[in-house]
């Protein structure tokens, strides 16, 4: 069985200071999972570790692909896990620091190998259901894959969709295609999962501190580079960027951008920690009762892998 750790959280509770704290007490490897870090040149606002911290332990994960690309959480897990095997490989631990709960899962518990998604087919689904009701989609849905059928919601066109497409292309209910899915856990791999947590008042002022120092640091300066050459729409929808893009192009101004920003990154905060919280593997720690240090001491010893005090 090969280990890996990982350490989950909504932004701002100090996952990255916490990972630091883990990899002077255990032999690790850091592994970010997050959806914006993988990205080249939106480092700022992300929260990407610098280089200094690169320096002291070596990160993967990180601008793994071009503004100007979309990137999925297929391609994700496709760069990612050889990097794991890599990592244990060389007598390390892979430290898993996350913050999309979604990138995590697809690494943990895998992909459905379904067909991907055709675009053309996926309009054409879409304009029958806006034409014909989604009512008349989900009774076709219910002859070639009852069970897809019965879990979706009648209004819930978007997995409706889906469901046909997957059956369309592969002569296959989307059902049988789940069963296929695997990940790490059940692909030889014990991962130990802990979670980071503060009061949810202290939580939100340090996201707004954050946004604050990001700003003096030059975090406009860095969207307006970004601006000038072309983006893809996942990269253009990044968290605190696109409100930046929106200030630059006039429609707001710096005060309430930033108010803005800082209002949508509580939200955001609160929306992962709905989705880590209903994950029963990870075992919770306060990062306003201990300190890094003194959780990666718990991290260590709960994980049965302390080398060191």
């Amino acid at each position: 069985m090969t280990r890996a750790l990982a350490i989950v959280g909504p932004t701002g509770t100090g996952k990255s200071d916490v990972a630091l704290a883990v990899a002077r007490r255990i032999p690790v490897e850091i592994v970010v999972v997050d959806s914006m870090q993988v990205y080249k040149g939106i480092d700022l606002g992300t929260g990407k570790p610098d280089r200094t911290t690169r320096a002291e332990v070596p990160h993967h994960g990180l601008d793994l692909a071009e503004p100007s690309e979309e990137f999925s959480v297929a391609r994700y897990v496709s760069d990612v896990v050889p990097l794991l095997a890599e990592i244990a490989a060389r007598g390390k631990t892979p430290l898993l620091v996350a913050g999309s709960g979604l990138y995590l899962k697809a690494l943990l518990d895998g992909l459905c190998p379904a067909p991907p998604q055709d675009d053309a087919l996926r309009q054409k689904l879409t304009r029958q259901g806006e034409t014909q009701g989604w009512e008349s989609m989900r009774a076709l849905l219910k002859k070639v894959d009852p069970a897809a059928a019965k879990k979706i919601h009648p209004n819930d066109s978007r997995r409706i969709v889906r469901a046909l497409e997957v059956h369309s292309l592969s002569k296959r209910p989307i059902t049988s295609w789940h069963g296929e899915t695997s990940g790490l856990l059940n692909s030889g791999w014990s991962v130990n999962l802990f979670g980071l947590f503060r009061n949810r008042e202290l939580l939100y002022r340090r996201i707004e501190s954050r946004v604050d120092s990001w700003m003096e640091q030059g975090w406009l300066d860095e969207a307006k580079r970004l601006r000038t050459g072309p983006l893809s729409k996942t990269a253009g929808e990044a968290l605190g960027y696109k409100e930046l893009f929106a200030h630059l192009n006039g429609e707001r101004g710096k005060e309430e951008t930033v108010s803005l920003i800082k209002r949508n990154t509580r939200h955001y905060a609160k929306r992962q920690m709905t989705w880590f919280r209903r994950d029963g593997r990870v075992r919770w720690l306060s990062t306003d009762e201990f300190s890094p240090e003194q959780i990666a001491r718990q991290v260590a010893e709960q994980s049965g892998l302390l080398t060191h005090v």
